[in-house]
């Protein structure tokens, strides 16, 4: 209300600084898509998980349209905006205590938050960061696995478990495999990732982990590889200064039969930029 219709540098800096303050939020909506909303969905409760991803995409969508109107300092936007925008996150607070909150702690049971407390830290935090009080005893112990020196036999060549796992970790580009019946089947715990995963998106049928307003998008795809028209899908979006590239691939076994789909999505930004030549002769350690 105080802003002028041609505001001031200084005035512009601090909502900015505000603003990228209230973004944040947009950390506790990717926690809650990524690591609540899976358990949901496994105890058959879709609608409400479904309506409230398609608010958080309005709420990323106003903020969006707010930073450039800051950009253009275009006052009577602004205010526009940010109306809109804090309405839209005060009533998704109102929805998630009086709705989401209280149907979570009826549905899920101590399994189920030990594991969407196993992901939370590779989502990171909005605001505050919870501390250490709640230690359940109960471990999941049969997740972690047991460790085999045997080695699995590939086409050309052999891993251990070990080895294999690490290997997929180290790649410069994050993987998922969804399986032939849509169901996200594995992800590689990439060192840096371009887009946050968690183990609640395993199991999950594909198009629960995109936004509703997509999902006709990624069954198209799918049809496309299925039915062997497509083999490749690829993409690529710019998220904030980073320049994303993603591909699907369709996966056949030596028959041609279906098996799956591979994601990959990488931040190529330094990639561009490269001109000239660098040879191995050129490495410095």
């Amino acid at each position: 209300k105080e802003l002028p219709e041609k505001p001031d540098p200084e005035k512009l800096g601090k909502l900015r600084e505000k603003l990228e303050a209230l973004a944040k939020i947009d950390i506790h909506y990717v926690r809650e898509e990524n690591q609540l909303f899976p358990f949901l969905e496994k105890r058959g409760i879709t609608g409400p998980p479904k309506v409230m991803w398609g608010i958080h995409d309005e709420v990323r969508a106003y903020l969006k349209e707010l930073r450039s109107a800051i950009e253009k300092a275009d006052a009577a936007k602004i205010r526009e905006l940010s109306a809109k925008v804090t309405r839209e996150i005060v009533e998704m607070i109102f929805k998630e205590n009086r709705i989401l909150y209280p149907m979570a702690l009826e549905s899920l049971d101590e399994k189920d938050w030990i594991e969407i407390r196993r992901g939370e830290d590779e989502v990171g935090y909005a605001h505050v960061t919870p501390g250490s009080e709640w230690k359940p005893e109960a471990a999941d112990e049969a997740a972690k696995g047991t460790e085999s020196e045997e080695r699995i036999p590939l086409d050309t060549g052999s891993l251990t478990r070990e080895e294999l796992n690490a290997l997929l970790k180290t790649l410069p580009v994050d993987i998922s495999f969804v399986d032939e019946s849509d169901t996200v089947r594995y992800y590689n715990d990439a060192r840096e990732r371009a887009f946050p995963r968690s183990p609640g998106v395993i199991g999950r049928t594909v198009q629960n982990c995109h936004p509703p307003k997509s999902v006709h998008l990624v069954n198209r795809i799918l049809e496309e590889f299925k039915a062997g028209r497509k083999d490749v899908a690829e993409f690529w979006i710019t998220s904030g200064e980073k320049f994303l590239h993603i591909r699907y691939f369709a996966v056949r076994n030596d028959e041609g039969k279906y098996l799956g789909t591979l994601e990959t999505g990488q931040d190529v930004t330094k990639i561009r930029t490269l001109e000239g030549e660098k040879r191995l002769l050129d490495w410095e350690q």
